[in-house]
């Protein structure tokens, strides 16, 4: 059995071979486009040789997840957005998981992936260090004078999510001017939280469940309309077709449904 996992943080266009680790920061609101050119960091473990496994290319909220359904394929993980960009660019990828239904339609839009398939929902949530030491219990004080407030990019969904959620909640003027930090996933989001780099972001409930006891959670009141979905399609330009079709149907199965629950996923 081996597990290779390959965690693109920041839209690389090269994927790695060998171990390589290689840090990815954030930016502020007016630098934030410069950390798109962010590098890739892979880990492999190797053992005994099996068939062609595919080779996935998943949202960073499916990191720890997903080779719990399947160990055996390769996984590059990142922003969903930097990672459509590198399949429109070629990058060799058999399946595309991402955190929001638009970057998989777009593909779709274009000929590269078969039709998105739904396989799970997501919740977005406020998390702030442990010990909350800003002491925010709603989301409304994240507009106040002096919060450090620390959310994904544009292009990420996470990002696109709480953009949403501060405009249904009309809080967009005041919470983007409390906005220290734009990361280019939803895991650069909590290291930074968890830290204590920043006073709360907004990441998934998944991902604040996966950060092990280092960050709170305040769930967001049903106006920000938090709901996320998921969803999976298939590239076409893809080498291992059969392989990728076995591992969406392991996704959507009653084993990888269990599996996505248990990490805190919803029901599609």
């Amino acid at each position: 059995m081996s597990i290779r996992v390959r965690r693109a943080a920041c839209g690389a266009a090269t994927i790695a071979v060998s171990l390589l680790a290689v840090g990815c920061g954030s930016s502020s609101p007016s630098s934030s486009s410069s950390s798109s050119a962010a590098a890739t960091t892979t880990a492999t473990t190797t053992a005994a040789a099996g068939g062609s496994q595919p080779i996935v290319f998943a949202a960073a909220s499916l990191t720890k997840v997903f080779p719990k359904i399947d160990p055996q394929a390769t996984y590059t993980f990142g922003g969903s957005g930097a990672l459509k960009t590198q399949i429109e660019q070629g990058a060799p990828a058999d399946v595309f998981a991402a955190a929001s239904p638009k970057q998989p339609a777009a593909l779709f839009a274009k000929g590269l992936v078969e039709k998105p398939v739904e396989f799970a929902t997501n919740t977005l949530v406020l998390i702030v260090p442990k010990g909350n030491p800003a002491h925010i219990t709603s989301v409304n004080d994240i507009t106040k004078p002096g919060v450090k407030l620390v959310i994904c990019n544009a292009t990420v969904p996470c990002g696109d999510y709480a953009r949403t959620a501060f405009k249904n909640l009309g809080i967009t003027t005041a919470a983007m001017k409390n906005v220290v930090s734009q990361t280019t996933d939803v895991t650069q989001t909590v290291a930074e939280v968890a830290t204590g780099q920043a006073d709360a972001g907004f990441v998934y409930i998944t991902d604040a469940k996966a950060a092990n006891g280092k960050v709170e959670v305040v769930n967001l009141p049903g106006a920000a309309k938090p709901g996320a979905k998921d969803y999976i399609a298939i590239v076409k330009a893809g080498k291992n077709q059969a392989a990728a079709s076995a591992f969406v149907r392991t996704v959507l199965s009653p084993e990888g449904q269990a599996t996505l629950q248990a990490a805190g996923f919803g029901k599609p």
